[in-house]
């Protein structure tokens, strides 16, 4: 429809000629096809927009491995690795909170466990020294690090930094 408005202008037609000359397309019929084609340029920068909201974003940490940490950390925008042990009392004392957190901001922060016990590999390759450090990764690179335990309204402003 935007080729007959162009066509309009060109010949310096005002409404009336144009109806009277192409009388099977009326300029009301330009308006509701415009806004056809508007709807439909808006579906699709709906659905690509709403391409990254498709992944699943679980309201609780998830357990990661050596074997599948790298992948997990490609998947998700903003990703919190809870690197942990089970004998590590801090680590104990921050576990609820990383819980009630990945609950909180669900949608925004996937939060992830890594028990350094069962896998090695991933705490020698961020030199990860004391228990517990939350690694934190945003579009799959390192780009903080928390260690040691803090209090919920203490960590969720730390993390709110990474959601800007």
């Amino acid at each position: 429809m935007l080729f007959y408005k162009v066509l309009r202008h060109l010949l310096k037609i005002d409404i009336v000629e144009w109806e009277s000359a192409l009388p099977w397309v009326k300029t009301t019929d330009c308006g509701d096809m415009m806004d056809d084609e508007l709807e439909t340029i808006r579906r699709k920068k709906m659905a690509e927009m709403n391409k990254g909201a498709e992944t699943n974003w679980p309201t609780e940490p998830i357990p990661v491995t050596d074997s599948n940490f790298d992948e997990f950390v490609m998947k998700y925008s903003l990703v919190v690795v809870d690197c942990w042990a089970p004998w590590c009392g801090p680590c104990r004392m921050v576990a609820p909170v990383v819980e009630a957190l990945a609950h909180e901001m669900t949608g925004k922060v996937v939060f992830a466990k890594l028990n350094t016990d069962e896998n090695a590999s991933v705490p020698n390759r961020y030199r990860i020294s004391a228990i517990p450090t939350l690694l934190v990764f945003k579009e799959g690179k390192l780009t903080d690090r928390i260690v040691g335990a803090r209090p919920k309204e203490q960590l969720a402003a730390e993390l709110s930094r990474h959601l800007r």
